[in-house]
């Protein structure tokens, strides 16, 4: 993935900068349901960290391969921040999430997402989203609030505080690497991500490794495997293309639209039930995102 091209219009830019995001948005929508999967076998420790154990392995050979050079100093801190909240935040708490709440559930829930990484987006990189543009944004959050407490089988327990954390790592993530994203190409950036916190995820993953994975499902095997090069290593090369192509504030809206494929999947792979409560809320809240789409959003320099 390449940086901004200045001679874009704004609408095409625009349009690329969604159409990654929504590449990436796909690809980390099967991210809940194999979580489940796997931390129905392993450790969500194991899980957390085993997966960018994994992906470190390709993002190492990928570097090696294209003779990348560490990126600028500059861009060291957001690099480093990103990392901790992408490779080990999100993927750590929403492993403990799974543990004890639904895919479809969480996917909801993680609709609080994309207005965290507007905050995070005015944040870092001094972006200023319009009045009715916040609006629309507290009224997805509640929308969101409203579907957790109100879930009859649950309210609001350990589960959903573990998504919360996993949601402000992945906005915070999310917003540094799109600030050194006009230097740091998207795959380039999660790659260098995933390597520098090797030592972290390798000496983590052998601590809660034990003997009996290796005798794991196939069905085990493969939805961790699925999170490691896709949900940490390969949705990011368009997710952190499409922030930096197109804003984070503005495409970040688009990760609205993976709660309609994790429900899907959940459905599909996990054999959760598809309410009407549940579709009703996500549709709800992906209506408020189509709404903040066409919102203003300003850039200060920062």
């Amino acid at each position: 993935m390449s940086s901004v091209q200045p001679t874009r219009s704004p609408l095409a830019r625009d349009l690329v900068g969604f159409g990654a995001g929504l590449v990436g948005v796909v690809i980390f929508g099967g991210t809940l349901p194999m979580t489940r999967i796997a931390v129905g076998t392993f450790d969500p420790w194991f899980v957390a960290f085993g997966r960018a154990a994994i992906a470190s392995v390709l993002a190492a050979a990928l570097l090696a391969a294209t003779r990348r050079r560490f990126p600028p100093r500059h861009a060291w801190g957001s690099l480093a921040i990103a990392a901790a909240g992408t490779v080990i935040g999100f993927p750590l708490f929403s492993a403990i999430a799974m543990v004890s709440v639904p895919a479809s559930h969480g996917a909801v829930v993680l609709g609080l997402l994309p207005l965290a990484t507007s905050i995070a987006a005015v944040v870092v990189n001094g972006e200023r989203p319009s009045p009715a543009f916040w609006a629309l944004g507290a009224v997805g959050a509640g929308l969101v609030l409203a579907f957790t407490l109100g879930t009859a089988e649950a309210g609001f327990g350990a589960g959903d505080l573990a998504l919360l954390a996993a949601t402000a790592c992945a906005a915070t993530g999310y917003a540094h690497f799109a600030r050194i994203g006009p230097s740091v190409p998207g795959w380039e950036a999660i790659s260098w991500a995933l390597v520098i916190s090797t030592p972290i995820t390798v000496t983590t993953s052998l601590l809660w490794f034990e003997p009996a994975y290796l005798e794991a499902s196939r069905e085990a095997t493969l939805s961790l495997l699925y999170v490691a090069v896709f949900s940490v290593f390969i949705g990011f090369f368009f997710w952190n293309a499409g922030l930096a192509i197109g804003g984070v504030a503005r495409v970040g809206q688009v990760q609205l639209l993976q709660t309609f494929v994790t429900i899907g999947l959940a459905a599909l792979i996990n054999g959760e039930p598809l309410t009407t409560e549940t579709v009703g809320f996500a549709l709800a809240v992906v209506a408020v995102v189509l709404a903040a789409r066409k919102q203003t959003v300003a850039k200060t320099n920062t």
